[in-house]
């Protein structure tokens, strides 16, 4: 039962000491990314594409996260985070935190994860471990296939210290003259269009008298080991591979660019190149003269400097996950279509090859009622690009309207809206160009729509627009009908196969006007401030949030009960926690599911002993926002795009819905139920910041979330 507190003194809810730092909370959730890697439970192969997230994700870090506190620290920037601490004191707690990390990734990738391949036949090899018949092959490699495409740069008075681009692996190399005996410094960058790991042909694979699946060594040390090829008549002295990350967080000066898209395209050539360096990871055994002279050129200090054991860059690692090993990764998982949708995907496959007259039968569904997808368990194909695609043929619709923040690269949703405009349909695409890491794919999408004849729109001036909404206009007699798709995830066919996301087909006529509104707003010129039923950020979403934590304290004041889950990526927004401290203080029982970054600090006696807080990493990333309340036996149920971020409240366009149909709330229910019961990839966070690995006790059965989802798709639907 929920513990109600009666406090003598007033407690300071804004104190620093309730916070943890959004930074730090971050560094924890990567951690547990890793801890992935560390599970003997998880398959090997996966362990290594953990290794390759948790790099991934420090890389994307450092470039955005980093950079800013550097800039801060640069610019003198005085204020305090919610937990007191100043930037200087973010990049050393960062320091201090991260760099054990680090270690570990690489000594375990190199003590335990390379024996063990070894044992399954996968032999990540270095050079010198090569036998003569392989060292012949990988320098005939050299001569032929790399050779050609390096430049070495040397650097003395004549040539200056070589612009290194973003992410990329170098050789330093050390050369002697042996006539004049003077040594020089030139740099060779490893070229990430050839294959990172280089095979041996199958009748050089055999190793030890041991049949083998995959044998090869990284492409760095081939360079490395023909160096004399690149620079002749030299003697090479010494050498260290090097990689660098720069900032690569820019601002566009909206208002005074002319050409939003011409801007952007400028930006993202400069990125590569032009950001600040704001890490070195560099060879544990590079030599002095060597790590003082990068630091110099790239104007580091110690503390940017992180020497590595081992391999570099191990996100590379993801491309072993190609390897024909089934047995070392999960067992594979075919997306389902629900029974409703399995015939409305038949007739529209029969109404595509001509078989029929196109069919209506997905609008049909969803007069019949709301409908809920869950992905990756529901196919996204068979679901929300199967609506895109029947709007888009469908003679009776007049409109369709779509936001496209991140979308894959061969988006069939794109396709079928240029369809759709060929068609002569009335279709508007508000292409989010700042999707970060997404700009230059999100470019190229608007240029195409453009041509096909689609009114493509980049949004409000000052703000991201992150919501995931599609509407549909549709003829039906004398009536139009607007039928609509809210979701937590982009539409993006490849990541809804490894995100788990939520979405929702309905044609309620309040949900839908108010999704006419937010389009009007992205389009044209609005300043609606009032909706139906959406909770829309920036305009009342904020204040919406609050009201519904306030009213479970009234509840609980009033002897009600309160009673508060919420699922989102991350919880960050200081007056948010501080309402949720005041929901504690009045006994209302509040369950969190984070997966990454949270500054709320759980169990603390006065402040948030009845808020439980859990992070699930698993398999899929765990990517959908669902919202409960209480609200003493009137529940409410929302999902959207929206974290309880200052970013995604202040300065996003964002879309939460309510759910209104009860068989859809009695589903979000049980699958927040199924996740607050898991002993398998749950992790609780403690008062003292420090998350600790759910496990089942010895009389209790294992419970992981993910797997209990796809088995129950499994049962519920017909396999697509």
């Amino acid at each position: 039962m929920a513990k109600i507190k009666e406090n003598k003194q007033t407690i300071n809810l804004s104190d620093p000491q309730y916070y943890f730092n959004r930074e730090l909370s971050w560094l924890e959730f990567n951690n547990r990314v890793l801890h992935e890697a560390l599970d003997s439970r998880t398959p090997l192969l996966e362990r290594l594409k953990f290794i390759a997230i948790f790099s991934s994700n420090l890389d994307e870090f450092f470039m955005i996260r980093v950079s800013a506190l550097m800039e801060q620290v640069e610019a003198n920037v005085s204020q305090l985070t919610p937990d007191g601490r100043t930037p200087q004191e973010q990049l050393d707690a960062i320091s201090q935190s991260l760099r054990p990390m680090v270690s570990l990734q690489h000594r375990y990738f190199e003590q335990e994860l390379r024996p063990q391949l070894t044992k399954h036949g996968v032999h990540i090899l270095n050079y010198i471990d090569l036998c003569q018949d392989q060292r012949v092959y990988f320098q005939r490699y050299f001569q032929q296939r790399v050779f050609p495409v390096l430049t070495p740069l040397a650097v003395d008075t004549g040539h200056p210290f070589p612009r290194i681009s973003n992410q990329s692996l170098n050789v330093a190399v050390i050369v002697q003259d042996p006539e004049t005996k003077i040594e020089r410094f030139a740099r060779v960058k490893v070229p990430s269009i050839l294959p990172r790991f280089i095979a041996v042909p199958q009748d050089l694979q055999e190793l030890n008298n041991k049949p083998s699946i995959w044998t090869g060594v990284p492409l760095e040390q081939v360079i490395a080991h023909n160096l004399e090829l690149l620079f002749p008549g030299m003697k090479i002295q010494e050498y260290y591979f090097f990689r660098i990350t720069r900032d690569a967080d820019f601002p566009v000066q909206e208002d005074e660019a002319d050409d939003l898209l011409l801007a952007m395209e400028q930006e993202v050539r400069k990125r590569r190149v032009d950001g600040f360096v704001v890490r070195l990871e560099i060879q544990a055994n590079a030599s002095k003269a060597i790590r003082e002279m990068l630091m110099k050129e790239l104007e580091l200090k110690q503390t940017d400097v992180y020497d590595l054991e081992g391999l570099l860059n191990l996100k590379d690692l993801m491309s072993l996950m190609a390897l024909p090993l089934p047995e070392l990764k999960d067992p594979p998982w075919t997306p389902v279509t629900p029974s409703y949708l399995k015939r409305v995907n038949e007739l529209n496959i029969q109404a595509t090859l001509g078989n029929m007259e196109d069919t209506n039968d997905f609008f049909s569904v969803i007069r019949l009622r709301d409908l809920m997808v869950h992905h990756p368990y529901v196919s996204f194909t068979a679901s929300v690009e199967q609506f895109v695609t029947c709007a888009a043929s469908d003679p009776n619709v007049l409109a369709l309207k779509i936001t496209l923040y991140r979308t894959s690269s061969d988006s069939p949703i794109v396709k079928a809206l240029m369809t759709a405009a060929q068609n002569g349909k009335q279709v508007v695409a508000l292409v989010e160009l700042k999707a970060r890491f997404d700009e230059e794919n999100n470019i190229n999408w608007a240029l195409q729509l453009e041509k096909a004849g689609v009114h493509v729109v980049y949004g409000v001036v000052g703000l991201k627009t992150h919501t995931k909404i599609i509407l549909v206009v549709r003829q039906e007699g004398e009536q139009i009908r607007r039928y609509f798709h809210i979701g937590t995830g982009n539409y993006n066919s490849k990541t809804a196969k490894l995100y788990t996301d939520i979405g929702l087909f309905s044609c309620r006529e309040d949900l839908g006007a108010d999704l006419t509104d937010i389009f009007n707003y992205l389009t044209g010129f609005s300043r609606k401030q009032s909706f139906n039923k959406l909770l829309v950020a920036p305009t009342n979403m904020r204040d919406r949030i609050i009201s519904l934590i306030r009213r479970e304290i009234e509840h609980s004041q009033k002897g009600h009960g309160g009673r508060i889950i919420a699922k989102m990526n991350s919880l960050v927004d200081p007056q948010i926690i501080t309402t949720l401290y005041e929901a504690s203080q009045a006994g209302v029982q509040i369950d969190l599911i984070v997966r990454g970054i949270c500054c709320l600090r759980p169990n603390l006696e006065g402040v948030s002993e009845n808020i439980r807080v859990i992070s699930i990493i698993g398999r899929y990333l765990e990517h959908s926002r669902i919202f409960y309340f209480q609200n003493h036996g009137q529940e409410e149920m929302f999902i959207g795009s929206a974290d309880w971020m200052p970013r995604n409240l202040d300065r996003r366009v964002e879309a939460v819905t309510p759910v209104e149909d009860p068989e859809i709330v009695k589903d979000l229910k049980q699958i927040l139920s199924i996740m607050l019961t898991d002993n398998r990839q749950a992790w609780e966070l403690h008062s003292d910041g420090t998350y600790v690995q759910l496990r089942p006790n010895a009389d209790e059965a294992e419970h992981n979330s993910q797997q209990i989802l796809m088995d129950m798709a499994q049962k519920l639907a017909v396999t697509a």
